[in-house]
């Protein structure tokens, strides 16, 4: 099974970052959302070639996640 990592979704918006959608992702994996949003000012320069009126990032979640029950059952 796949680890949990973090992706950076670059997105193009309309006038006051409206109408958002994803047109890139970075081919990076961060290993924590703080280290990928830690990164958006490096890499966001970087995709001014897009024909958006605003360009912006989405740290991600990707990778496969189990769920966790870390209730215990009631005794009685």
């Amino acid at each position: 099974m796949e680890p949990v990592f973090y992706v950076m979704a670059i997105l193009g918006c309309g006038d006051g970052q409206l109408q958002c959608r994803e047109v890139r992702v970075e081919p990076v994996r961060y290993h924590s959302a703080a280290q990928c949003q830690v990164a958006m000012a490096e890499v966001l320069p970087r995709h001014a070639d897009l024909s958006f009126p605003t360009i912006a990032a989405s740290c991600q979640q990707r990778g496969n996640q189990m769920a966790r029950n870390d209730m215990h059952a009631p005794r009685g």
